[in-house]
């Protein structure tokens, strides 16, 4: 980076300093985390021994926090694979059950939004659906930040709700679902789509009333034939954007389509025998008759339901990164 001949070719100086940005979320993060114990290891002894009771009490949180860290770097080791590094797209979709469900889609948008708000990432709204009633019958977002993919491949699959509804007179429980779907943001993903294997659709981007309403077709769909993989987008101002935005999210998707095959026949050629959690039902959310939260794969259970619809999934996270990574 500090040839003088640097800048010249801009594109391969943005490769080098992504490739610098990774390197540096590993070195520094583990640089602090080993002066910030080795400060405890050589301060407890000396407060312990002068009776300081307060210093030693703020040293043993500090040494909470460094265990904190070190856990997430842990985790990060666990993020090796050819995508893991990446942004994402998130995108969620409800299932049959009708409002219910649409509920159940907006109650797991806002956690994953909580859950991204947690990690810094930034967040962007690229497609929105909104349910007849109540709640969205589909969401898509963009996770911009590093290590995203990774951190939210556990999440693809079928999630379960149970609950009293607040939409029954009768106040009957139900059991409503939804699905998540994760892809890595590829810039340039190296993959050929053929124009006639795509059906572009487009059609009035919806909008909040008032001047948001969008008077022309910009909204656009895209289906690929030969896969069946639907993508769209009205984030963007003309419908040109729209195009580019999810013409770059299908390439996303048919690439991690082919590393994920790819994975799974040299898996088979090795002789694993993992379990293939890849759009299955991976996790129950139960409201009544008791509150828990369980994973089907890893078989972690949480008691605390509200901690996780506010954001704290990184146990659950963690125990498949552990399991399955």
């Amino acid at each position: 980076m500090s040839a003088l001949d640097f800048w010249d070719d801009s594109e391969a100086a943005k490769k080098v300093i992504d490739e610098v940005s990774q390197l540096k979320a590993w070195t520094i993060p583990c640089q602090e985390v080993r002066k910030a114990f080795q400060d405890i290891k050589d301060l407890l002894p000396e407060a312990s021994a002068i009776g300081d009771s307060e210093l030693v009490k703020e040293l043993l949180s500090s040494l909470t926090e460094v265990e904190r860290r070190l856990s997430e770097l842990e985790m990060r080791r666990m993020l090796g694979g050819e995508l893991d590094a990446l942004s994402c797209y998130l995108e969620i979709n409800a299932g049959a059950g009708g409002t219910e469900s649409c509920d159940w889609a907006l109650m797991l948008s806002r956690m994953y939004q909580r859950y991204a708000a947690r990690k810094g990432w930034t967040v962007e709204i690229v497609d929105r659906l909104d349910g007849d009633v109540a709640g969205i019958k589909s969401i898509s977002f963009r996770l911009t930040g590093a290590f995203s993919y990774g951190y939210c491949k556990s999440e693809k699959g079928v999630h379960r709700l149970v609950r009293i509804s607040p939409f029954d007179a009768n106040a009957k429980r139900h059991t409503s679902f939804a699905s998540v779907d994760v892809v890595p943001m590829i810039e340039e993903a190296p993959v050929e789509v053929r124009v006639d294997d795509v059906k572009v659709d487009t059609f009035r981007a919806s909008g909040a009333g008032g001047q948001h309403v969008n008077k022309t077709d910009s909204a656009v769909r895209m289906t690929h034939i030969p896969t069946g993989i639907v993508v769209s987008c009205q984030s963007e101002r003309s419908q040109i954007q729209n195009r580019e935005a999810c013409m770059k999210m299908l390439k996303s998707k048919l690439y991690e389509k082919e590393v994920r095959e790819r994975q799974e026949r040299l898996a088979a050629i090795g002789g694993e025998k993992k379990e293939n959690a890849w759009g299955s039902q991976i996790r129950n959310y139960v409201f009544q008759p008791y509150t828990l939260v369980k994973d089907t794969r890893t078989k972690l259970e949480i008691g605390n339901i509200q901690s996780v619809m506010d954001g704290e999934i990184d146990p659950f996270v963690f125990a498949y990164l552990k399991s399955f990574g």
